[in-house]
């Protein structure tokens, strides 16, 4: 049974409802994933191009609006951003059924809702990160996160578990609905949270080039700030490149239909609960800082043995890989975002993780494009082996950062206003 200090924030209704939440939008969010692709490579037909030109739309939100995001989100309580995001991307996302339906889908449709969810997901992303430390508190930012980070793990296994024989079932257009279900209901769960955050205050009107520099500034001239940016950045686009080829190859060259990428993608949600799991038990052993470059030196190698499958037990094998990849990644992203979250005043905090998602989220963007290229050119077997080696070499910012050596989240005056937030030395 868990001890009360380890169950402290689900003791909370607040904080349980916005675990709930986060579990259905997540849910809607993993079946989306696998759902969309699926539609562009089975029901449509397309290209390895467009394949990676689906990718790049889904993230270029992040691009688009990613800075503007966090200076307006630093404007307004982020409670109303999370239930109206919410309910709007569940809309967007029923149009794609309907479309089908009325036989009108087609492969730029697919683009046109990628995109409008993209950036929705980004308004929602840094209200999301601003909002935590205010419903919990500082102090329990890594349980809070670890928490979270759990819910969302559970769901990357249900999600392609469910939407794989749903896909198989109904179709991927329809199994949409089930993106469209989650969203709406995680945002009418979030709209009954009832601590109220203050209102932020207006001070100057909204000047979006000056708060948009003034939180670059505040994020790239830390050097723990920095160093998590860029290897999120790095690790992002091989990501990225590695993810699109991998629905391709194991569609065309593995030969596995839905069901059997739905179990691949779950085996990754296995691995992800397990970081999730043992996350703060990691940092605890190794230190927080250093933990940011050892998880991807440890497990982002493994991916390569997907790169050697072939149709049968192979694959089985290589999976184990990718749930490595998936562990090493959790693990890596509770302390990366417990540092963040640490350091940054609270009237900053939009504009922190707007401009973390832009700079590490361009690398989505990019390696959409770079996977579609290289796919193109190399095939999808080869272009996993490329995907792997610069995951693995994500490691290089934070291992000649501070965070080499730095064990513990910095206790520096966040609250104060402005830069006067210290960075941490080892």
């Amino acid at each position: 049974m868990l001890s009360s200090h380890r169950s402290g924030l689900l003791r909370q209704p607040d904080f349980r409802r916005l675990f709930v939440a986060t579990a259905l939008g997540q849910l809607g969010d993993r079946v989306v994933f696998l759902t969309l692709p699926l539609i562009a490579i089975v029901a449509l037909d397309v290209g390895e191009l467009q394949v990676g030109l689906l990718s790049t739309t889904s993230v270029a939100g992040s691009l688009l609006v990613g800075l503007p995001a966090g200076a307006w989100v630093d404007r307004v309580r982020k409670r109303s951003v999370l239930v109206s995001t919410d309910l709007l991307r569940g809309s967007v996302l029923l149009s794609l059924p309907l479309a089908w339906w009325a036989g009108v889908l087609t492969v730029w449709w697919l683009y046109a809702v990628a995109l409008a969810h993209g950036v929705l997901t980004v308004f929602f992303d840094v209200a999301y990160v601003s909002y935590l430390p205010h419903l919990v508190g500082r102090e329990h930012l890594l349980e809070g996160n670890s928490r979270l980070s759990a819910v969302r793990s559970v769901t990357s296994i249900s999600g392609p578990a469910v939407a794989g024989p749903l896909v198989g079932w109904l179709g991927a257009p329809v199994a949409v609905l089930v993106s469209s279900a989650g969203m709406a209901a995680s945002g009418v769960l979030a709209a009954g949270i009832r601590k109220r955050e203050p209102q932020p205050e207006r001070g100057e009107r909204l000047r979006l080039g000056r708060d948009i520099k003034e939180g670059l500034r505040f994020v790239l001239h830390r050097p723990v700030l920095r160093a998590t940016v860029l290897t999120d950045g790095v690790f992002n686009t091989f990501l990225v490149m590695y993810q699109t080829m991998l629905m391709v190859f194991l569609a065309r060259e593995i030969h596995l239909g839905s069901f059997g990428i739905g179990l691949v993608l779950s085996g990754m949600g296995c691995g992800s609960l397990l970081g999730a799991l043992l996350a703060a038990r990691v940092s605890g052993w190794l230190g927080q800082g250093p933990v940011i470059w050892l998880a991807p030196l440890v497990t982002c190698p493994l991916t390569a043995l997907m790169a050697l499958a072939q149709p049968g037990w192979s694959v089985w094998v290589a999976a184990l890989g990718l749930a490595a990849l998936s562990l090493g990644g959790v693990v890596r992203m509770v302390a990366q975002a417990s540092f963040q979250q640490a350091l940054t005043p609270d009237r900053l905090m939009g504009r922190m993780s707007a401009t973390a998602r832009f700079v590490s989220w361009g690398g989505l963007a990019l390696g959409g494009v770079l996977g579609g290229a290289a796919g193109s050119l190399l095939g999808a077997r080869l272009t996993l082996c490329v995907g792997a080696a610069g995951m693995t070499l994500s490691l290089l910012p934070a291992l000649l950062s501070p965070l080499r050596t730095l064990r513990e989240l910095p206790r520096a005056q966040v609250h104060t206003t402005d830069r006067a937030a210290a960075t941490p030395t080892p």
